[in-house]
């Protein structure tokens, strides 16, 4: 920490600016964290160290044992900042941010902290660059930010967070679980949502998770859990839960969705457990008796990553608006089976114009895919993906 002064963040009139007052701000904060990025573990150890003098309760947001260079946080505060100037992708984003923020008992000087921090971190990094322009146009952007989440917080009826006791944990391979969640009280999620979820076994570590299902009326939701390499959360949940551990839940999340009155068919493109949320679109789609074509490309590396395909044909088998078409990256010479990568596979029937797309996957699953289709001449507001998974 340096002993210069600690200056709170500067305060800006209410956000009229024009498109092009906007556009100017984003490239400022786009143009100086181009310099700054490099340095992301030294600005993140500074902007903790900043964050917990100003407000030393809000150490109790984060896991006990966390990495304060690792910079998670204050990339993804950037990446917002840098999106304030498309309003129709981050707003709606933001008002769910600030409603799921609500579980650590975020109060509005928390966020005066954390721009408050922020600021002072890429301005010890910029140093001379750092000129008033600079300095606006970042307190600009995060103020943007800041009021659209305190007033979605402040808005929301709903509780700040929900519990729910695990009624069923059951191993589908050595890697995967499933997780079957009683609700303590009823949870508003739509078909397609995720939720950001903390488990017993790993307190403080919130992670996203998507439920499998659609809407029941006994409130459950199924989770579908796979371990990765150096997940702590994953790895817990699949080898130590168990029946009557207590979870606890963020508020609901996530523009994937299908508009039944569009017109328009679907693609969806589904990468491992990826395909939960769309199963739960696919199992809410399912009470009506007419819907859009749907085609569903479901992908993994081997035939054994593709755990609900059994479920996903038996659906499409009673209802002759879904396709199904698997994808495997090793050619085993499987019959019914697309060879090679999502993208691959996906760009190889064409750009799918007049369709709606929706892509749920891990960040590099998506990021491969959007790219190749907008090459391939799929326009980029016919795709749909939720921005947690893209860091």
């Amino acid at each position: 920490m340096t002993a210069e002064p600690i200056n709170p963040i500067p305060k800006v009139a209410d956000n009229r600016e024009t498109p092009e007052a906007v556009t100017t701000m984003v490239r400022h904060v786009r143009e100086t964290w181009q310099e700054v990025e490099p340095y992301t573990p030294e600005v993140a150890q500074f902007f903790y160290g900043m964050l917990f003098t100003l407000a030393p309760e809000a150490r109790d947001f984060f896991p006990i044992h966390m990495d304060v260079r690792s910079g998670k946080l204050v990339r993804a505060i950037v990446n917002i900042l840098q999106s304030v100037d498309r309003p129709d992708d981050v707003a709606p984003y933001l008002v769910q941010l600030g409603r799921d923020h609500r579980k650590f008992g975020v109060q509005p000087h928390h966020y005066e902290a954390i721009g408050t921090a922020l600021l002072a971190a890429v301005k010890r990094q910029l140093q001379e660059a750092w000129t008033p322009e600079v300095e606006r146009a970042w307190a600009e952007a995060f103020t943007i930010v800041a009021r659209s989440m305190q007033d979605a917080a402040e808005a929301d009826e709903y509780p700040p967070s929900w519990t729910g006791t695990v009624a069923e944990h059951r191993r589908l391979s050595w890697d995967l679980a499933l997780v079957r969640i009683e609700p303590d009280r009823h949870i508003p999620f739509r078909p397609g949502q995720y939720l950001s979820v903390e488990v017993p076994q790993r307190p403080r570590l919130w992670r996203y998770l998507s439920p499998a299902n659609a809407p029941r009326t006994d409130g459950s939701l199924e989770f579908h859990v796979r371990a990765i390499d150096g997940g702590w959360v994953s790895r817990g949940i699949v080898g130590h839960t168990q029946p009557g551990d207590v979870w606890r839940f963020g508020a609901p999340m996530g523009r994937l969705h299908v508009d039944r009155d569009a017109g328009r068919d679907v693609v969806m493109i589904a990468g491992g457990t990826g395909v939960a949320p769309l199963q739960s679109i696919l199992d809410d789609l399912g009470r009506f008796g007419k819907n859009p074509n749907v085609t569903i490309f479901y992908g993994g590396q081997k035939r054994e990553d593709l755990y609900a395909l059994e479920s996903l044909r038996s659906l499409a088998s009673v209802n002759p608006w879904l396709t199904v078409r698997p994808v495997v990256e090793q050619d085993e010479g499987l019959s019914g089976f697309e060879v090679g990568t999502l993208p691959d596979a996906v760009t190889a029937h064409g750009a799918w114009h007049d369709h709606d797309v929706l892509v749920s996957g891990s960040p590099a699953m998506i990021r491969a895919t959007v790219s190749r289709m907008l090459v391939a001449g799929t326009a980029l507001d016919q795709i749909r993906y939720d921005p947690f998974t893209i860091e």
